[in-house]
């Protein structure tokens, strides 16, 4: 390819229809959510199950609503680093303080 070609090949933008099925998706997690929390049988594993639908709905929100998905890695990193060390941290205070016990 040329240069030029290559400044001017962009992707394409989702559609107003791929936005709809991503609110629709992130609506259903957080519907999850709420039934995880109000079942008595799930309170042994509340707390990882709602931090895993909680990381879905970041990567999600990050990947479609912020346009990462076709920007430069490095800006991938410093939404998703943060996350992972957040992510690290918040189970290692569970485990410490025997949430999982």
């Amino acid at each position: 390819m040329t240069e030029h070609s290559e400044s001017t090949h962009r992707h394409a933008s989702p559609t107003t229809g791929t936005y709809l099925v991503v609110a629709g998706v992130l609506t259903v997690i957080t519907l999850v959510e709420v039934g995880v929390f109000y079942v008595p049988a799930f309170q042994a594993i509340l707390a990882p199950v709602l931090i895993v639908l909680s990381a879905a709905k970041f990567a999600l929100v990050v990947m479609f609503y912020m346009n990462l998905r076709h920007d430069h890695l490095i800006f991938r990193g410093v939404f998703l680093l943060p996350l992972v060390i957040a992510l690290a941290v918040v189970v290692a205070l569970l485990i410490l303080f025997g949430a999982f016990a």
